[in-house]
């Protein structure tokens, strides 16, 4: 049975990650996202800890991390991270359906058949809105990582992918979370989903 790659590039604070969430959970397929560099840490014999203070070590803040989505340690070791995810995401993407949350998973996976590349993004008073009222941001921090997580997305997508997140030419479907709401949005793309790809697809072991 063919499957089907949906991998969800977004704007930090548009929601992007519980969208993907709710998705995989409504279609019934695995969810990738953090668990990536965890699983890349695990090749490379390289403690959580050590990953976590890769990737944390920037700013006391719990939200730093998104920053820098394989570590900020050396170049060096960011490649080394970069590629041995890479395979992580090739061997998932080939073993079953999935959705993949950022990582250039976009990039990594473009030669898969049945790929769906989402972009997700929201004006900037809406993002604002729900790093405050969902991530429990006050709102200095929250404009702050706006700025800098979007930077830092932007470059790790450029140096690794070429392009940068949402552009057209590489992306499927670009899409504003505030139109319909984080939960609305998530069910239509579901929709959209089965509606490409049949119902058929969610059965697959």
């Amino acid at each position: 049975m063919e499957k089907f790659i949906i991998t969800i590039n977004r704007q930090f604070g548009s929601m992007g990650r519980p969208i993907a969430k709710e998705m995989a959970e409504a279609l019934n397929v695995e969810f990738y996202d953090r668990d990536l560099i965890e699983a890349a840490a695990k090749k490379m014999n390289m403690s959580l800890s050590i990953a976590s203070n890769l990737e944390e070590s920037a700013k006391p803040n719990r939200f730093w991390r998104m920053c820098f989505p394989l570590g900020h340690d050396a170049t060096r070791k960011q490649d080394e991270l970069f590629q041995v995810e890479k395979k992580i995401i090739l061997d998932l993407a080939d073993a079953k359906s999935c959705i993949i949350v950022g990582r250039c998973s976009d990039s990594i996976l473009k030669c898969s058949k049945h790929l769906l590349r989402i972009f997700i993004y929201a004006p900037y008073k809406e993002r604002l809105k729900n790093c405050v009222e969902r991530l429990k941001m006050d709102e200095r921090t929250a404009k702050e990582m706006i700025r800098n997580v979007d930077r830092a997305r932007d470059a790790y997508q450029v140096r690794y992918a070429g392009y940068l997140p949402g552009d057209f030419h590489h992306t499927d479907l670009l899409i504003n979370s505030s139109f319909l709401g984080v939960e609305a949005t998530a069910q239509y793309l579901t929709e959209l989903v089965l509606k490409k790809y049949g119902s058929h697809h969610i059965a697959e072991d």
